[in-house]
């Protein structure tokens, strides 16, 4: 039987930016049931959920105060579990945020660990033993408390590093990464991961997987540690998915995780194409594709099973149209749901919603933040995201009069939305489309255009070639000499054509030939 991963075609949610239900400004689990019958009917058949826990937000939840809570603002344990069961009545699968790296300096373990007297909790955190002795390569919380040490952070003050010991151990404080505090810490997360899937998700994306072991250079404790969570879904849960925000496949996927990222940092190249000052999909055609390409192939070397995702972007980073016009877009979509993984569209990015320069920092978000504004869905009050007034708005909204929304978009055939909506269609009943059929990359030269490859499996063989440049190409290969094309399956701002080996493409194109 095929596991639904394989076809999966899966839709980022910010639930603070998504849909306000009840008119406070600020997205919900409710809002985001209300939508629901959307994220189907383009196509995407599962959702990935940042978090929605009890937080301070100082970190936009993943400052987790407690695991086992929503967030009042988002609505309650009930709202979530029925979240869960609208989802998958649609046939749509839902992967929950897990941040086992940290937790919130609010969460009761952390006030635990902060007292003097050991209990349950002194080393569920890492403390050095000496407040007064600096540690080198770390970032530490002093003088919080009465406890004699320091505290790692992992990414904000506000922010402490979780147990999972050290794979070398350089100093007395530190813990081996089979001591039973580190095996504790592994246990209560677990106890979380069974909460909610007892609950009805169907997964975690799992963030900074590859950071949880110290003193970890090549990652062999972090990769033991999940091959250990990964045995126990594989007893408990053997449906559970698990997403690693890692970014090297070669790691993750041996470390038990069904799928990696390809993220804007790590050494994937993922910058090249959307986000650098010449990107490959831009019109200016000045793009080089060549080094992702190359390390994709490494990566799909070294990494036998799982999927490799390359998404359209996420919370972290500028959206698409930060760089990309409408029709650089459109390309950018034939590439993002040509490729082998399953992919991944951020919220807003099927409409190329603008990255909004400038705004005020909120909730941690700095520079992320104007990729994190509310969902544009009509002409109504604040888009139709929220009906409170706009200054109450969680974050500010693009307030363009030319700004994209669905409800513009979905009755203009020639829109981003359609566009995606009909790749995601055709991704769907084309097998060699599909998350894990083979690839075979035909033209990826250094600084040129075109990008060519095909897709293929036993039923069927598809030749994808995208031109994102204002310029037409053309180029001849060895594995394009006995190219015949049996038609074209799909094209957008123009066909192109095979002629005696010869693949031509207008400018701003893509096609997909049949072969």
């Amino acid at each position: 039987m095929q596991h639904w991963l394989d076809k999966a075609v899966f839709y980022e949610i910010y639930p603070q930016s998504f849909q306000d239900s009840n008119g406070d400004g600020t997205g919900d689990i409710p809002g985001i049931i209300s939508r629901l019958d959307y994220i189907k009917n383009l196509g995407c058949d599962a959702i990935w959920l940042n978090p929605c826990f009890l937080s301070p937000f100082n970190d936009a939840g993943y400052d987790v105060a407690d695991y086992y809570t929503v967030a009042p603002r988002y609505g309650s344990n009930e709202d979530l579990k029925n979240l869960f069961t609208e989802a998958h009545a649609r046939g749509i699968h839902v992967l929950l945020d897990l941040v086992p790296g940290h937790t919130s300096v609010e969460h009761h373990w952390f006030k635990e660990s902060m007292k003097p007297e050991k209990n349950k909790y002194s080393s569920r955190y890492i403390w050095t033993d000496d407040i007064w002795k600096p540690v080198d390569g770390l970032n530490t919380l002093r003088g919080i408390s009465a406890r004699n040490g320091s505290c790692i952070l992992n990414f904000f003050s506000s922010q402490p590093a979780l147990n999972y010991g050290f794979y070398n151990v350089t100093e007395s404080w530190q813990d081996t990464v089979d001591s039973p505090a580190a095996c504790a810490t592994i246990e209560a997360v677990k106890d979380v991961m069974r909460f909610w899937l007892k609950a009805g998700c169907d997964g975690f994306r799992v963030d900074m997987a590859g950071s949880l072991v110290k003193n970890d250079p090549d990652g062999l404790g972090t990769i033991a540690l999940w091959k250990k969570i990964r045995s126990f879904l594989d007893r408990e849960f053997p449906e559970a998915v698990l997403i690693s925000e890692w970014g090297e496949p070669d790691k993750s996927l041996e470390a038990g995780f069904h799928m990696d990222f390809l993220l804007h940092f790590g050494p994937s190249h993922y910058n090249d194409l959307f986000r650098c000052e010449n990107p490959f999909f831009s019109s200016e055609g000045k793009g080089d594709v060549y080094a992702f390409v190359e390390k994709y192939k490494e990566s799909r070397r070294k990494a036998e099973e799982g999927l490799i995702c390359i998404p359209s972007g996420n919370h972290d980073m500028k959206r698409l149209a930060h760089r990309l016009s409408e029709k650089d877009m459109k390309t950018a979509f034939v590439f993002l749901l040509s490729m082998p993984g399953a992919p991944f569209i951020y919220y807003g990015d099927e409409i190329g919603m603008r990255y909004l320069e400038n705004l005020v920092s909120v909730e941690g978000g700095y520079e992320r933040t104007g990729a994190r504004t509310p969902m544009q869905w009509d002409d109504g009050v604040n888009a139709g995201f929220s009906t409170a007034v706009p200054d109450k708005l969680y974050i500010q909204q693009d307030e363009s009069k030319d700004r994209p929304t669905v409800a513009s978009q979905q009755n203009n055939p020639d829109s981003l939305f359609n566009e995606v909506k009909r790749l995601i269609s055709l991704r769907r009943v084309h097998p060699a489309l599909q998350n894990k059929s083979g690839i075979d990359f035909v033209y990826a030269e250094k600084n040129k255009y075109p990008l060519a490859y095909i897709r293929k499996c036993p039923e069927e063989n598809l030749l994808v070639v995208i031109n994102p440049s204002s310029s037409r190409v053309e180029f001849k290969t060895e594995k394009t000499g006995d190219l015949i094309s049996k038609g074209i399956l799909y094209s957008t701002g123009g066909e192109g054509s095979i002629e005696n080996g010869i693949v031509k493409i207008p400018p701003c194109s893509a096609s997909i030939f049949i072969i």
